[in-house]
């Protein structure tokens, strides 16, 4: 896959930290420190949370999410492909505007959620609507062609669904 959106910054690969988990782990955690802690985006004007319990090493829920994967938050699994893109939720959500960029909304256990889809680097961001609010959900590449095929698919139907 490859990619030609220039706003999107850099990998941040666990083979420059000397496979050091650890040392990599802390990196990351600070650049999401960075976007979402000290300094929290907007998402179509309206203010963007994140689900920070349970805390987890000290670190809030939101990061485990977008860093790992698995069908129960108890017990999920780090994944370097989403840790090395700590650091293109912020950008995707704040060029929301740029033409590669396909938004929609869906329920997910009864829940509105906002999709946010880079689709030449097949990375998704998930944003739960709020009443006032939003919460930053999840962020994750996209590895599965049926995968990409189905959320293409919900978001044309999206945008069919809501152009009358």
């Amino acid at each position: 896959m490859t990619t030609n959106v220039t706003w999107l910054p850099d990998l941040v690969l666990f083979d420059e930290y000397d496979g050091n988990w650890d040392r990599y782990l802390e990196v990351i955690y600070n650049f999401f420190t960075k976007d979402f802690v000290d300094d929290q985006p907007k998402f179509q004007g309206r203010k963007l949370a994140l689900k920070k319990h349970p805390m987890y090493l000290g670190k809030e829920a939101t990061f485990w999410h977008i860093i790992s994967e698995g069908k129960s938050e108890d017990d999920r699994t780090p994944d370097l492909r989403r840790c090395e893109r700590i650091k293109w939720p912020r950008p995707v959500i704040e060029n929301c505007n740029d033409p590669d960029i396909k938004i929609w909304e869906n329920l997910r256990d009864h829940e509105k959620r906002a999709c946010i889809l880079l689709d030449s680097a097949d990375y998704l961001v998930v944003i739960a609507r709020r009443q006032g609010y939003d919460l930053f959900w999840s962020a994750y590449p996209i590895t599965w062609p049926h995968h990409k095929r189905k959320l293409i698919e919900e978001y044309e139907a999206y945008i069919k669904a809501n152009a009358a």
